[in-house]
């Protein structure tokens, strides 16, 4: 596999799932697009672990900007091996950014938000305990006085981090098994490098 086409592609397609990681873990900041809760520190304690803005957004820059730098292989198959080695690494880092990002969302997903319990009028987590379940129970939502739909909110952007970091899982995968054959397949590129030369 001498052209690095396919490379260059995973990282173009990183950079926009990079970015909306940012913006749904940054909107986690502002239910109801106001400031007060974080002054207050009333969010949900596993948003402050910044899942997309760090795992599933910054790291992310490092594996699409390698990805994006390859050329295609014309004349220099002799360091083909060298530099899949390195968009592998890239891509392990990816992995690893993307894989934090898809757990620390789904552990705040089953936990659910810190919210003003419409029935104590006190802030806790009232779906803590239940493993879930008030994901299939949107009657329960309605324990939730404050912030104003901070259920339906949390949800919505906690499923799109988690949409977008198991799509950059995949290709940062996808760019780990595509350098393992390049390194595998080498000779291959050797003989139709040194065919062409002949």
């Amino acid at each position: 596999m001498c052209s690095t086409g396919f490379v260059r592609s995973l990282g173009f397609a990183l950079l926009p799932l990079a970015v909306c990681c940012i913006v749904a873990n940054l909107l986690l900041f502002f239910p109801e697009l106001k400031i007060q809760y974080v002054q207050q520190d009333k969010l949900s304690r596993l948003v402050w672990f910044m899942m997309g803005i760090g795992g599933g957004g910054v790291l992310m820059f490092l594996p699409a900007g390698v990805f994006i730098s390859l050329g295609k292989c014309t004349g220099c198959c002799w360091n083909e091996s060298f530099v899949m080695c390195g968009s592998v690494t890239a891509a392990l880092v990816g992995l690893a950014g993307s894989g934090y990002c898809f757990v620390i969302s789904a552990m705040a997903m089953l936990e659910g938000p810190q919210c003003e319990c419409a029935t104590a009028l006190e802030w806790s987590y009232p779906f803590a305990n239940d493993g879930g379940r008030y994901l299939f129970e949107q009657d329960t939502w309605s324990k939730c006085s404050n912030p104003v739909s901070i259920v339906e909110w949390n949800v919505t952007l906690l499923s799109i981090l988690l949409g977008l970091s198991g799509l950059e899982f995949i290709i940062c995968f996808l760019q780990v098994i595509n350098g393992l054959v390049t390194a595998v397949c080498r000779p291959c590129c050797y003989k139709q490098d040194y065919t062409l030369n002949a």
